[in-house]
């Protein structure tokens, strides 16, 4: 699987939650509109760096303890991997950060959209990422 490196460059432009955390992320071509218009869904626990360095352990489903993660409104992704079975890592250019590991029970995240390939990480993780 690849690493979504499309996300590089794209502004977050939604952030919703319920028993998800849903982050939308768009990025426009000057030439050809939506270059990137794509979702990732956030479904188990998860940590979550603010502008400031500090970190948060979060989880879908808690209502006002996701606050932190509405200041990723507007921001701009710096850098996106995949680490360890599909730990995914995006980093802001404010300096907030997510890392979003997998679960041995359940989907941990999956990422769809125009713009990029669709991918899950599923119950324990996944493996072969490339650049």
């Amino acid at each position: 699987m690849k690493v979504p490196t499309a996300l590089i460059g794209s502004r977050v432009e939604r952030t919703s939650f319920d028993q998800q955390v849903r982050l939308s992320f768009c990025a426009l071509d000057p030439d050809e509109g939506y270059r990137l218009d794509a979702e990732l869904v956030v479904e188990v626990p998860f940590l979550f760096r603010d502008a400031a360095g500090e970190w948060h352990e979060l989880d879908p489903g808690t209502g006002l303890r996701l606050a932190p993660v509405l200041a990723l409104y507007g921001q701009s992704v710096a850098a996106v991997d995949v680490r360890d079975r599909g730990v995914l890592v995006i980093d802001f250019l404010d300096g907030a950060g997510l890392w979003i590991g997998p679960d041995a029970q359940f989907d941990s995240w999956h990422l769809v959209g125009h713009g990029v390939a669709p991918l899950m990480v599923g119950p324990g993780g996944e493996d072969g990422w490339e650049r």
